[in-house]
């Protein structure tokens, strides 16, 4: 929930919380959260507002989206994103940008089958990082 308040010289600020319903009763979230819910909660929320103001905007960045979230979790995500690519496949300007060290979360991503390939970044013998495409059916 966002409740706009008024800031100095005419700007506005949004305070916002996050609230988990069950049922018809709101908890607030504050102080109860692990840190995977945080990351988790961020990222839907970033989903969200990518969903509601960037409906031809065809680029979703995830920088470590993983990072804290249990196995469970990160099959959730992992799902979620799977659908959300499947729906936005018929835009032929979506992309997403993952930034992971999680090659599990990227297999788990590529039980969906939704691309053939993606960059994997590697230290080579001298230290110095190369680039190549890995075909992700074989991963």
């Amino acid at each position: 929930a966002a409740v706009p308040s008024s800031g100095g010289a005419g700007t506005r600020s949004y305070n916002y919380r996050v609230v988990m319903c069950r049922g018809r009763v709101e908890m607030e979230m504050r102080g109860r959260c692990s840190a995977g819910q945080k990351v988790l909660a961020s990222i839907v929320i970033r989903m969200a507002l990518a969903e509601s103001f960037g409906v031809n905007c065809g680029i979703l960045a995830l920088d470590e989206p993983t990072t804290n979230l249990d196995r469970r979790n990160i099959e959730g995500l992992a799902n979620s994103l799977g659908e959300l690519i499947s729906s936005r496949r018929v835009s032929s300007h979506f992309q997403l940008i993952l930034i992971t060290h999680d090659e599990e979360f990227v297999r788990l991503l590529g039980r969906h089958q939704l691309c053939d390939r993606f960059l994997r970044i590697r230290k080579d013998d001298r230290g110095c990082s190369k680039v190549e495409t890995a075909d992700i059916r074989s991963f």
